[in-house]
């Protein structure tokens, strides 16, 4: 009876010690700052999708905030892969988008149009295709689209894309003075949580002929242009977002009269790793083929 006796005082002991020491140890570490995980911290929907010359945004026109759901001390980045296919035509697009602490977007993204049956029209052969190489950068300037909701400032952001066309020889036959060129934009964001809708504006300086599909400058013009593209976006719940974009573009081909795009879209989220966008987009006449519209597809997956 004595060993047993000692025996549960020894084990009370013990009992008393480990009590003792998780309760040291958590009042020792609990004026420590909570651990930051490195990436996920922005609202769903809220770093736009992938925009078809890689920048985040809506499809057609770049926005202000950064891409990924990073947030001031955070990462965050997307791969995209984008579909388009009107009455003659098709284009594809992939690539990268990087943000860092939301604040500085890199992008990257490869475009690849298809004539189709097209090309033989127009003396290219049947199926061909222009390939172009977009490298973005945007910085965020002021302002915070989330976090001021309690100011008008939108956030703004300045931004420029660099793109290269790999059929040079052709789109200068065509007139465009050259197959490189950069467009520099603008863009203010304003997300008004209150009433679940998104605002942007963008004005855009370019030289581009259909995106840069057709090159850069021509005989008309070979100056850069100011353009003024905008989004709306309304949030139906906080995993579907439905909106409209419109975006200007300039004219300087003779051969080819250039038209404005616009579309109609609805984006759906089920989490912040993937989301999926359909459009219904209007080009406007491409390459004196009149009238292009058609589908929009983009698949987005990221952190």
């Amino acid at each position: 009876m004595r060993l047993m006796h000692s025996r549960m005082r020894l084990a009370g002991l013990v009992l008393a010690s480990l009590v003792s020491f998780v309760s040291f140890s958590t009042s020792a570490f609990a004026d420590d700052p909570p651990v930051v995980p490195l990436t996920g911290g922005k609202l769903l929907l809220t770093g736009g999708v992938s925009q078809i010359e890689g920048a985040a945004g809506g499809g057609l026109v770049p926005w202000a905030v950064i891409g990924g759901y990073g947030t001031a001390s955070q990462l965050g980045a997307n791969a995209h892969g984008t579909y388009v296919r009107t009455q003659d035509y098709a284009l594809g697009s992939w690539g990268l988008t990087v943000g860092v602490a939301n604040r500085v977007e890199l992008s990257l993204a490869r475009q690849s149009f298809d004539t189709r049956d097209a090309g033989a029209q127009l003396g290219l052969g049947e199926g061909f295709r222009f390939n172009q190489n977009i490298f973005g950068v945007k910085v965020r300037l002021v302002g915070d689209a989330v976090l001021d909701q309690d100011t008008w400032l939108p956030q703004i952001a300045a931004g420029l894309q660099f793109k290269h066309n790999e059929e040079g020889d052709v789109v200068k036959a065509v007139g465009a003075a050259s197959n490189s060129g950069t467009d520099f934009y603008l863009s203010a964001t304003k997300l008004l949580l209150a009433q679940s809708l998104l605002l942007n504006g963008t004005l855009r300086l370019t030289k581009a002929n259909q995106f840069g599909l057709l090159g850069f400058g021509g005989d008309r013009s070979n100056a850069y242009h100011a353009e003024f593209e905008s989004s709306v976006a309304y949030l139906l719940s906080k995993n579907v977002a439905v909106g409209g974009e419109y975006r200007m573009k300039p004219n300087n081909l003779s051969f080819a009269r250039e038209q404005d795009a616009y579309d109609a879209f609805v984006a759906w989220a089920p989490n912040k790793h993937v989301s999926l966008t359909a459009a219904y987009v209007a080009l406007g006449d491409i390459a004196t083929v009149k009238n292009q519209r058609g589908l929009y597809v983009s698949l987005q997956a990221g952190f």
